[in-house]
C-alpha cells in the first residue's frame, strides 16, 4: 500500500519498558482496599427504597414505619434535598446538568424508570437495613411508558418531562417532547457528493443498550462532622467530580467536602457520575454516625447507566475505483430518563477515520423510561461506527475491492479535515492498515462457514486540568502525588515517567493517588486523558522539581546556578574555573536539604492542551454454526497508533480489554425489558458478558506515531479499542454467512432467523 509504520525509534531507560505495576502486589494478596472495604466506629448500613414501576407519579412516601423499628436512625426522601435549577457543569465525563443529576439521585415528582430512587434509610446493620427500607410506604399512580427510541419519538409517546423542549431545531417547538435536543454536522456538500457517486450503499442498524460490566459495584462511605465538614470514601472515576457533584446536590460549599477514592474494581466510564454518594451523606447527617452504602449486583444494572442503545442509518457514496465521495448519518440515541445520550460524540467520530470531502451528520438525543445513560469507553462512537464500517464493507464487497484497500485509499491522514472541524495534524490511522495487511492474520486461510471482518475506529482523546506533585525524600527517594484515580496501570505509568525525567531509579519511585484534601483540583479519569494530560503535569512537576535540585547543588558548590545541568539523576556543573567537583547525585542533594533551604518538591497545575487523536483497526475472524446460529470467535487481532507506549503491556491490556467489551456488545449483551418496562435480565448470569473461554488470545500491535504535543509522544488509548469491534464481529459474520448483519447483538435466535429469512439454511 505504500506506506510503513512510523515506528517509535528512541529509546528511553525507562519509558517503553514493563516493571510490574506498583498496586499489583495489594491487588492479587486482597490487601488493597476497595470502595466496600471501609469500616469506620459505630457505621450504619445504607439500603436504598427503589420504584418498582417504569414511570409513575409519586403522590406520597411514609417512612414513619421504618424510623420505628429498632435500630434504624435515619431515612430521607426528596424533601432533604434542595430543589436545583437547571445548571450544566463541566465536571463530569461530558457536561451534565446538575438538576437533572439531583433528580436521578432520588426522584421529586415521579419516577422515571424502574429501579429509580426514592427513599434512604440507615440502620445498625445491612439486613436491619433491608427490612426498613421495604416498610417504606409510596402511593404511586402508574403511568405509561415507553422504552424504544423511535417509539419515544413518536408524537403520542408518553411524555417523562413536560419541561423539555427539543433544542437545535428551528423554529422551536412548544410542546414538550421526549426528544431532547438535535445536533448536526456538515462537511462540503452531500447532494453534490451522491451525484457524483457511481455506487452508493445505505442501511439501517440498531443497537441495544449494554452495561460497562465492572466487577466492583458502587460504594461510599460518609462521614458528616458537627463542625459540616463530610468526608466520603467511594469508588469512581474522580474524586472532585463526586465533591462537586455532592456538594451541588446538598447545599454544600465545596470546602466542606473532602472525598478519598479507593482503589476501583473497574469504571469504563460508568463511575463518572454520582448515585450514592449524596444519599450517604444526607443519611450521616441525620444519624450523626458514618454511614455505609453500597450497591447490589441487580441497582448496578437498574439503576446506573448503561451506555445507549441506538438507531443508525448510514449512506456511502464513492466512484468505481474506491474513491469516496459522500457520507451521511442519521444516529437516534437513547438517554434514559433525562437527556445527555453520546449522539453527537457519534456524529462526530463515525466518518472520523476517512477523507470525505462531503459528508453530514445528524444527531438526536432522546430520552425514554430507562436508566440514565452513563459514559462507556468512547461514549456514541462504537455505535457509529457500527453504522459507517458496515457500510463500508458492503460497499468494498459490491466494488469488488479489498476492504482494507478501500480504507487506505480513503484514510485520513495529516491536513484531512474531520467533520467536526479540525485539520488532523500527526495521525498514525494509516500506518494501522499497512500494520493490518502485513500481519499474518490477515493472510490465514479461512475454512468452512468463516468469515473474517476488518473495521477501523478512532477517538479524539482529551486534555483538561490535571495536577502532580513530586517530593523529594532524605533519602533520595521521590513521591509523585496526582489527582486521578487508576482505572488502568496509571500510577506505573506516572512512575517511569517521573523516573525517566528525574533520571533515576523506577523502583525509588513511589506513585500514589491524592484526596481532593492532598493534592490540586484534576479533571476525573475519563476520555483516556490520564497518561497524557496528568502524565504531562508529572512531567512539568519533575522539571520543576529538578529546577530545585540544581539550586541546591549550585548552594553546595558554592556556585551560580547557570553553571548547573542534570542528566542521568545527577547534577553537574559546567563552570570551567579549575575546580574539580565531583557530580552530585539526586540523593546526596536531598541528604543535604535542610542545609541548602529545607524540602525539595515540585508542583504543577495545568489546563493540558495537544491530545493526540486515536485510531486503530480490528481484524476478526468467525465461524458460524448454520445449524444453531451460534458464533464463535476464532482469532482477533487489535492494532492501533499509541503515540508511545509508556507501559506496552497496559496498552496491550486496553486493547485487549476493549476487544473483549466490543465482541460481547457484538454477541450477546443487551438490556431486556419486559411489556411493563421492567428489566428482566438484571444479574451477570442473565445479562452475558464474555468470559476467557468464549474468546480467543487477543493478539496486539502498537503502531507508534508520536503525539508533538506531549514530552513522551502519548496519546491516549483506553477509549479507541471498544470502537471498531462491533463492526469488525459483524462485518466478520456477514462475510461467514452471505447476510448482511445490521442488528446487535447477534445472538444465536436472532441469527439463525435472519439465515432462515434468507433462505441460507
Amino acid at each position: 500500500m505504500g506506506n510503513e509504520p512510523k515506528i517509535f525509534t528512541k529509546t528511553y531507560k525507562w519509558v517503553g519498558t514493563r516493571p510490574v505495576r506498583p498496586d499489583g502486589v495489594d491487588k492479587v494478596m486482597g490487601r488493597a482496599a476497595f470502595g466496600a472495604d471501609y469500616q469506620l466506629p459505630g457505621m450504619l448500613f445504607g439500603a436504598v427504597v427503589r420504584s418498582p414501576h417504569a414511570h409513575a407519579r409519586i403522590k406520597s412516601i411514609d417512612t414513619s414505619a421504618a424510623l420505628k423499628l429498632p435500630g434504624v436512625h435515619a431515612a430521607v426522601t426528596a424533601a432533604d434535598f434542595p430543589d436545583l435549577p437547571s445548571e450544566v457543569s463541566a465536571g463530569g465525563e461530558a457536561p451534565v446538568n446538575f438538576r437533572h443529576v439531583s433528580l436521578n439521585v432520588i426522584a421529586r415528582d415521579k419516577v422515571l424508570y424502574e429501579g429509580h430512587a426514592v427513599a434512604a434509610v440507615a440502620a445498625t446493620s445491612p439486613g436491619l437495613a433491608a427490612e426498613a427500607a421495604a416498610l417504606v410506604t409510596v402511593d404511586y399512580e402508574v403511568l405509561p411508558h415507553v422504552i424504544d427510541v423511535l417509539e419515544a419519538m413518536q408524537p403520542d409517546a408518553p411524555v417523562l418531562h413536560d419541561d423539555l423542549y427539543t433544542s437545535g431545531v428551528d423554529p422551536r417547538p412548544t410542546t414538550a417532547s421526549n426528544v431532547a435536543a438535535r445536533t448536526g454536522f456538515t462537511l462540503g456538500d452531500t447532494a453534490q457528493g451522491f451525484a457524483a457517486a457511481e455506487v452508493i450503499v445505505e442501511r439501517e442498524f440498531k443497537t441495544e443498550a449494554v452495561h460497562q460490566g465492572y466487577i466492583e459495584p458502587h460504594a461510599a462511605v460518609a462521614t458528616y462532622a458537627a463542625d459540616g465538614m463530610a468526608t466520603i470514601w467511594c469508588t469512581s472515576q474522580g474524586q472532585f467530580m463526586v465533591r462537586e457533584f455532592t456538594a451541588k446536590l446538598l447545599g454544600m460549599d465545596i470546602s466542606a467536602i473532602r472525598v478519598i477514592p479507593s482503589e476501583i474494581g473497574g469504571g469504563f466510564g460508568g463511575k463518572t457520575t454520582v448515585y450514592i454518594e449524596p444519599l450517604a451523606v444526607a443519611l450521616a447527617k441525620k444519624s450523626g454516625r458514618p454511614v455505609k452504602l453500597v450497591m447490589s449486583r441487580v441497582e448496578v444494572f437498574k439503576a446506573t447507566g448503561p451506555t445507549s442503545g441506538a438507531w443508525i442509518k448510514v449512506k456511502v457514496g464513492a466512484k468505481r475505483d474506491g474513491k469516496l465521495t459522500a457520507g451521511e448519518m442519521v444516529l437516534k440515541y437513547q438517554a434514559g430518563a433525562f437527556p445527555g445520550s453520546p449522539a453527537t460524540l457519534g456524529g462526530m467520530t463515525g466518518f472520523a477515520p476517512y477523507d470525505i470531502e462531503n459528508a453530514s451528520a445528524e444527531c438526536w438525543d432522546v430520552v425514554s423510561n430507562r436508566p440514565k445513560c452513563a459514559a462507556y469507553r468512547a461514549p456514541g462512537a462504537p455505535m457509529a461506527a457500527f453504522g459507517v464500517e458496515s457500510v463500508l464493507d458492503e460497499l468494498a464487497q459490491k466494488l469488488g475491492m479489498c476492504p482494507l484497500e478501500l480504507r487506505m485509499k480513503n484514510a485520513a491522514k495529516a491536513g484531512t479535515r474531520a467533520l467536526y472541524g479540525p485539520k488532523f495534524l500527526d495521525i498514525g490511522y494509516a500506518e494501522t492498515l499497512t500494520a493490518a495487511q502485513v500481519h499474518p492474520h490477515w493472510s490465514m486461510p479461512l475454512g468452512p462457514h468463516q468469515g473474517r471482518g476488518i473495521a477501523s475506529g478512532f477517538w479524539f482523546n482529551v486534555g483538561g486540568p490535571s495536577s502532580a506533585a513530586i517530593h523529594i525524600n532524605e533519602d533520595g527517594t521521590a513521591e509523585v502525588v496526582t489527582g486521578n484515580p487508576d482505572i488502568g496501570g496509571s500510577r506505573a505509568s506516572m512512575a517511569l515517567m517521573a523516573a525517566e525525567v528525574l533520571g533515576i531509579d523506577y523502583a525509588k519511585v513511589k506513585p500514589m493517588i491524592g484526596d481532593t484534601g492532598q493534592i490540586a483540583y484534576s479533571f476525573l479519569t475519563g476520555g483516556s486523558r490520564v497518561t497524557f494530560a496528568t502524565g504531562k503535569a508529572v512531567c512539568e512537576a519533575a522539571d520543576a522539581t529538578i529546577a530545585e535540585l540544581k539550586k541546591r547543588a549550585a548552594k553546595l558548590w558554592k556556585i551560580d546556578g547557570q553553571h548547573v545541568e542534570w542528566r542521568d539523576g545527577q547534577a553537574w556543573s559546567t563552570l570551567d574555573d579549575g575546580t574539580d567537583r565531583a557530580p552530585l547525585p539526586l540523593a546526596k542533594i536531598a541528604a543535604n536539604a535542610s542545609k541548602t533551604g529545607g524540602p525539595i518538591s515540585g508542583a504543577v497545575s495545568i489546563n493540558a492542551a495537544g491530545a493526540g487523536p486515536g485510531f486503530g483497526t480490528h481484524i476478526c475472524d468467525v465461524e458460524v454454526d448454520p445449524e444453531t446460529g451460534g458464533v464463535t470467535v476464532l482469532r482477533y487481532t487489535a492494532i492501533q497508533d499509541v503515540g508511545r507506549a509508556i507501559h506496552p503491556a497496559y496498552v496491550e491490556g486496553q486493547l485487549q480489554g476493549g476487544a473483549a467489551q466490543g465482541i460481547g456488545w457484538a454477541l450477546n449483551e443487551e438490556y431486556v425489558y419486559d411489556a411493563k418496562g421492567r428489566l428482566q435480565n438484571a444479574s451477570v448470569l442473565d445479562y452475558r458478558m464474555p468470559v476467557a473461554s468464549d474468546l480467543p488470545m487477543i493478539d496486539t500491535v502498537l503502531v507508534e506515531v508520536p503525539n508533538p504535543g506531549h514530552p513522551f509522544g502519548v496519546r491516549g488509548v483506553g477509549e479507541v479499542p471498544i470502537v471498531p469491534p462491533l463492526a469488525a464481529v459483524a462485518n466478520a459474520v456477514s462475510r461467514a454467512t452471505g447476510v448482511r448483519i445490521d442488528a446487535l447483538p447477534i445472538s444465536p435466535p436472532r441469527l439463525l432467523k435472519k439465515l432462515v429469512d434468507a433462505g441460507k439454511v
